[in-house]
């Protein structure tokens, strides 16, 4: 039977859950994930516990938050001044908001504290710092380009 390796196209459904058993992402109700193994598409721990499965196998991988998104990262949280914020914006702590850098790029930021006279974001992945465990299960296996033989 085939088994999942680096550059295989896989389809996987998969259950996401925090240490403390909450749920942050499943495809229940949805069509299974289909990646890459090895291209860096999804974590590397999730990446890791897709390969050497084969199809209609399950596994749970737990994963440390170094091989999901990484620590907290301090330089990822900045004071925005208050001012720059549209007069109708009420910022609220936990609240999400849609930045842009200098290149035009946007990314997603949380309110992390409300002061006087300015604002702290938070613009770290919502699960920095977290360690994960995700529940895996195989839907299928498409073999990459580096695994076709061509005939001379």
């Amino acid at each position: 039977m085939q088994t999942a390796k680096k550059g295989d196209k896989v389809k996987v459904h998969y259950h996401g859950k925090l240490t403390d058993g909450t749920t942050f992402d499943s495809s229940e109700g949805r069509s299974p994930l289909e990646f890459e193994i090895g291209s860096g598409q999804v974590i590397k721990g999730f990446d890791d516990g897709a390969t050497g499965l084969q199809i209609g196998e399950k596994r749970t991988v737990h994963i440390p938050a170094a091989d999901a998104y990484g620590p907290v990262s301090e330089e990822q949280i900045v004071e925005f001044p208050r001012s720059q914020f549209p007069p109708e914006l009420n910022p609220e702590v936990g609240m999400p908001l849609q930045m842009s850098n200098d290149q035009g790029q946007t990314f997603q930021v949380v309110i992390k504290e409300v002061k006087d006279d300015v604002v702290v974001l938070d613009a770290n992945h919502p699960l920095a710092g977290k360690d994960l465990i995700f529940d895996i299960e195989l839907v299928d296996i498409a073999p990459g380009k580096s695994s076709l033989i061509i005939p001379e």
